[in-house]
């Protein structure tokens, strides 16, 4: 299974990406986690993306493809992937479709969680509190919903003229958002 599962901000996606990947035995890729990684070992990439992120930006395509490139390459990814954060552009779009072209493989499936922008605020505000995230702030995270809507909505559609986006109501419990996600999915698989 090659999928992506995209979604605003605190819609739910790392929580439910851990379980796709769990469910169907392939790696979670999350261009945040990477991220973040990078910025606890305060590598130069780092430093960079943190600054970045502190504004309430995004990071460049070409460092962001260059990364996702990379970890498409690794042995694990095979059987197939689970694409958290990424793409985010229609640049990034291309970037991925080359990178599958390269390795004869194409997506199955593009999963958007769909939810209510107040009511995720406010969960990301408990989760920044909960975790310490200083750069979840509501000013911030309304920026980041801002940037969502602008750049990153606009693939729902070009994924659904391909046939390969799915909704799911990102919203309630997580066992049952899971249990919508793979019904779904399992539907798009036949």
């Amino acid at each position: 299974m090659r999928l992506i599962i995209f979604g605003p901000p605190g819609a739910g996606k790392g929580t439910q990406a851990s379980r796709i990947a769990e469910h169907y035995g392939i790696p979670a890729i999350s261009t945040g986690d990477i991220f973040r990684a990078n910025i606890k070992n305060e590598t130069p990439l780092g430093l960079q993306v943190k600054s970045i992120l502190a504004a309430g930006g995004y990071v460049s395509d070409d460092i962001t493809n260059a990364i996702v490139a990379d970890r498409l390459a690794e042995a694990d990814c095979v059987p197939g992937f689970l694409l958290d954060g990424y793409p985010r552009t229609s640049d990034q779009v291309v970037a991925l479709d080359t990178v599958l072209a390269e390795h004869d493989g194409e997506l199955d499936a593009v999963l958007e969680l769909t939810v209510d922008e107040d009511e995720v605020v406010g969960r990301l505000l408990r989760r920044a509190e909960i975790e310490g995230r200083a750069d979840d702030t509501e000013e911030v995270i309304r920026e980041r919903m801002a940037i969502y809507h602008a750049q990153t909505a606009p693939l729902a559609t070009l994924y659904a003229e391909r046939g390969l986006l799915v909704q799911v109501d990102g919203l309630g419990e997580v066992d049952e958002v899971s249990d919508r996600i793979f019904a779904a999915l399992d539907v798009k698989q036949h």
